[in-house]
């Protein structure tokens, strides 16, 4: 369908009338009823398979970040799935920048918790993996908090550092505990340095 834009801009202006004309022999009330709802109306943002969190995961953006950092952590051997699961709304989603060794065209892997579970649980039964956050710039508005987190990857938890990056993470707040929608993330790699600003504290 094609619309051009003086259509557009006159299709605007008609509803802008007929809404302040509503408004105008309905009330504040009806327009008060259509809030409440589409506020019933929204999906939770638990599924029915997500597993119970335990509250002080996610009372607050530090304890949900630390929990997710914390629950893919520890020595050979496997994790605790059911905890990883609980930090996460219906249908979020991980999202690794994947780039070849050659230095070819990167390109993006999308996953689903149990997506994430399935390809890593099975390097973590042979290898130790530890990361934490060295960094983090929050910005927030309304229920949505947007964080950059700086991470440094390890084999061992004093060991060797095997890799640094930025997750890029999204989290809702439902007014009850905190959730996290999406973690989308890139390493830092030769010519593609991590800038300053996201190093400090």
């Amino acid at each position: 369908m094609r619309f051009t834009i003086r259509g557009m801009a006159l299709l605007g202006l008609t509803l802008a009338i007929y809404v302040a004309a509503t408004a105008g022999a309905n009330g504040n009330g009806a327009t008060q009823e259509k809030k409440e709802a589409a506020q019933a109306a929204a999906p939770p943002a638990k599924s029915a398979d997500t597993p119970a969190a335990n509250p002080k995961d996610v009372e607050s953006l530090d304890a949900i970040v630390a929990a997710v950092y914390d629950v893919i952590s520890g020595p050979p051997g496997p994790r605790d799935w059911n905890r990883f699961e609980s930090l996460f709304a219906a249908d979020a989603r991980l999202i690794a920048v994947r780039t070849p060794k050659d230095g070819g065209k990167p390109s993006l892997v999308f996953m689903t918790p149990k997506d994430y579970e399935a390809r890593a649980g099975k390097a973590f039964l042979e290898h130790g993996f530890f990361e934490h956050e060295i960094s983090r710039k929050t910005d927030s508005f309304g229920a949505m908090t947007h964080i950059y987190t700086t991470y440094e990857s390890r084999e061992t938890k004093d060991g060797k550092l095997i890799a640094r990056g930025i997750n890029s993470m999204e989290f809702f707040n439902d007014g009850t505990r905190w959730w996290c929608v999406q973690i989308y993330w890139d390493a830092e790699r030769p010519g593609n340095p991590i800038p300053e600003k996201y190093l400090g504290k």
